[in-house]
């Protein structure tokens, strides 16, 4: 896991824009609607080249593929393997049942995206039918990065994390939650091991241990919830169990959205549950307004010592523009927290296009928002090394 002896790196947390011509693609396919293969291949590979160019020019030291071929970033598995169908009865977030004049707001703002609360639902034996969509994945990315060699410090592609699936495609076939968990594991580590194979750090995205308290498992005492969590850590390590540590970083969030968040689980609450993933850096969210405060969790609940931090220092569901020294005062609360600042790399809280077609930051501020994580991280970093 890159970190740095003389600087602060700055990362993202996987998702970015995907263009209108992309989306619109991804949006027809998952609304079941057959693509020209070419063309949408095509596509992929334009705006994979457009994101990485894009990453690049915002200053990003550890960079991915903004996710370019996947409608979402947890239903693109039942695009890659069989046993979904029909359409899940996804409860109803917290925050709508609590604020409905807020969720009629968001309803008469709401844009076309990917299904979510009616995603695939696992209706058999949930198995990939093959690897391709992964192995195309992991090709449009290193087509990208073979015209720009060194342009990253490091990359990444993301993966779905089992609980998430389980948590947002409806278990209609599995005798219970536990076993639907651990067939999700036992499929996902192919997908797991093939990013690792082709030479890219995997990325675990697992808002399950976090939002779901607000969601899937609203219904739940805080104790069980917490032993949910430690089935689902349990699910992912048994998926990573080939992998080594250092291959691997951990994001875990409590859902991007713009709402009100009054029900979300508080991060040193799980926190020690999280340390137990097998993964050599956790991604939390610390720039918005509900879970800033949480960084001084670390002080009485210390990071683990083969793990670093990217704490999220960018909101990524509002359009404001950080100043640079609100990123750099960020940075630097994470720094004393942890103790040392080479375990801290700049993130963002979250990605910025989780669905495609539901973003909450437009475009132009997104590139505007990195560019100014490199600006804060540099002025961090004059002054942590001063």
């Amino acid at each position: 896991m890159q970190s740095s002896s003389d600087r602060i790196l700055t990362t993202h947390i996987g998702s970015l824009p995907r263009g209108l011509e992309l989306t619109e693609m991804l949006l027809a396919e998952d609304e079941g609607d057959r693509l020209d293969a070419s063309a949408f291949q095509a596509a992929i590979d334009q705006a994979t080249v457009d994101v990485v160019d894009a990453q690049i020019e915002a200053g990003i030291d550890i960079g991915g593929n903004g996710e370019m071929p996947r409608v979402s970033f947890s239903t693109y598995v039942a695009q890659r393997m069989s046993g979904f169908g029909g359409k899940s009865d996804r409860p109803m977030f917290q925050d709508a049942k609590e604020f409905p004049k807020w969720r009629d707001w968001i309803n008469d703002h709401m844009l076309r995206r990917a299904r979510l609360f009616d995603a695939p639902a696992a209706i058999d034996d949930v198995r990939y039918r093959d690897l391709s969509r992964v192995a195309q994945e992991c090709d449009a990315f290193e087509r990208a990065l073979q015209a720009r060699p060194g342009a990253f410090a490091q990359t990444f592609l993301t993966a779905a994390s089992p609980g998430i699936v389980a948590t947002t495609m409806e278990n209609r076939h599995y005798d219970g939650h536990e076993a639907y968990l651990f067939a999700l594991a036992a499929e996902l580590k192919k997908e797991y091991e093939h990013i690792v194979a082709r030479g890219f750090i995997l990325q675990i995205d697992a808002p399950d241990v976090a939002m779901e308290r607000a969601c899937f498992f609203q219904d739940n005492t805080l104790a069980e919830f917490l032993g949910f969590v430690e089935m689902h850590v349990a699910a992912i390590n048994s998926a990573l169990e080939n992998i080594p540590r250092e291959k691997v970083r951990f994001h875990a969030c409590f859902g991007n959205r713009n709402s009100p968040h009054a029900a979300d689980v508080e991060c040193p609450e799980i926190l020690s549950l999280l340390y137990d993933v097998k993964a050599a850096a956790l991604s939390l969210p610390f720039a918005n307004p509900r879970h800033a405060h949480e960084i001084e969790a670390f002080r009485k609940i210390p990071l683990p010592d083969h793990m670093i931090l990217i704490p999220g220092v960018i909101d990524t569901v509002t359009n404001y523009v950080e100043h640079p020294e609100v990123v750099a005062e960020r940075i630097e609360r994470a720094v004393a927290a942890i103790g040392d600042r080479e375990r801290v790399v700049a993130g963002t809280d979250c990605g910025f296009s989780t669905l495609a077609g539901d973003a909450f930051v437009a475009e132009d501020v997104v590139w505007a928002k990195l560019a100014t994580l490199r600006a804060g991280a540099d002025l961090a970093s004059s002054r942590l090394w001063a």
